[in-house]
């Protein structure tokens, strides 16, 4: 019976075989991982998430290369980048992801939660963002599964449409027309918390060009959660810092419109 384990075991993905290692799922409760781990929420180490949307316009400029970005045809407003725990030590490399996890939801992640680079597919983005920071997350019961933690996403990026919230204050995608920080602050403050944050990124012309709206949720998902101080320390093991900076108070930044043909020269 060993014997003829081996090639099956040899075929598992190193991230697989950890997995099945730890003592919780080699005594036979592999279906907690599958469908979540189940009271683990009070071994929670952070106290604030960050839910971050970005404006492809913008994502295209933080990458400064034009072969590199895509905007497929159907993405036309804001998508979602991440659901970040900050200062969280509840991340575990070894419980993977696979695409059988979220086929159900593929259609919406697809157009919420494109990838925007020609190198990495939607699902491989997916999958790195659960293995970062999904898995951070889960010790809180309603995210406690690949399944969970992108439903919820999607919830939050239906609950906090920013796009409409603009469009109705008259803050649109323009090549002409640059805002300023307190003025869109003014417009999605009171529906995003104070304390959020609008990301720009410095374009080929020296510009400021709005990327992201980070905002501050707690455990419980409700906004205002004064993550500030905890920033610095970047959402868990898996971080890396994004190519977006604080918007200058001061100074005017452009929301460029999306062009799907040349995302990187939307207008011209």
């Amino acid at each position: 019976m060993c014997c003829s384990l081996l090639p099956l075991l040899v075929a598992l993905s190193p991230a697989l075989l950890l997995l099945l290692q730890r003592p919780d799922v080699a005594d036979g409760h592999w279906e907690d991982y599958k469908y979540g781990r189940q009271g683990a929420e009070h071994h929670c180490t952070w106290k604030c998430v960050l839910f971050t949307l970005q404006w492809p316009g913008g994502f295209c400029q933080s990458l400064n290369n034009e072969s590199l970005c895509r905007i497929p045809q159907n993405v036309n407003n804001w998508t979602i980048h991440g659901l970040w725990p900050l200062k969280s030590k509840d991340c575990c490399d070894c419980w993977p992801m696979f695409h059988s996890d979220v086929q159900e939801l593929e259609a919406e992640l697809t157009e919420h939660w494109p990838s925007l680079l020609k190198t990495k597919s939607s699902f491989q983005f997916w999958r790195e963002e659960w293995r970062k920071h999904g898995a951070c997350a889960a010790c809180v019961e309603g995210l406690n599964s690949p399944l969970r933690y992108f439903q919820i996403c999607l919830k939050l990026r239906h609950q906090f449409d920013i796009h409409r919230l603009l469009d109705d204050a008259g803050i649109t995608p323009s090549c002409d027309r640059p805002y300023k920080v307190e003025e869109v602050h003014g417009v999605l403050a009171p529906h995003l918390g104070d304390k959020l944050e609008i990301q720009c990124v410095t374009d080929d012309k020296g510009q400021q060009v709005w990327f992201q709206v980070k905002i501050g949720l707690s455990r419980n998902l409700t906004v205002g959660c004064d993550h500030h101080g905890d920033a610095a320390a970047g959402p868990g093991p898996g971080w890396y810092p994004s190519p977006g900076h604080p918007c200058p108070p001061g100074d005017p930044f452009y929301y460029l419109p999306i062009d799907h043909e040349q995302p990187l020269r939307p207008c011209g």
